[in-house]
């Protein structure tokens, strides 16, 4: 299968709440195309949704890293340093935000 395969079936299992099916599928997309900046937020996500809240900022810093005008990673990573009770991180998340939505207007 195709990396869009894998990562349109993860997106499906995460939709179902099948969290550890959907890593898996986005770690096939991803070993297919470690260039898929969507496979790693997508990942994150379902990591953040399943607790594991440093996983998911390693997969939306790695998400930023490919995509850094990604916004919505941002907002995503700052959740989750929330969650751990980084708030400067979160904070520092939330306002690039804001930064990279005043640049698009």
């Amino acid at each position: 299968m195709s990396a869009e395969a894998y990562f349109n079936r993860g997106n499906a299992k995460a939709e179902l709440g099948d969290y550890k099916g959907a890593v898996a599928d986005y770690n096939k997309a991803i070993s297919i195309n470690p260039k898929l900046a969507e496979a790693y937020n997508n990942r994150g996500t379902a990591k953040f949704m399943s607790c594991d809240y440093f996983g998911a900022i390693g997969d939306y810093s790695k998400a930023i890293e490919l995509n850094p005008k990604y916004v919505e990673i941002y907002r995503s990573r700052g959740a989750a340093k929330e969650k751990l009770g980084d708030l400067k991180g979160a904070i520092e998340d939330y306002n690039k935000v804001e930064e990279l939505n005043r640049k698009e207007k």
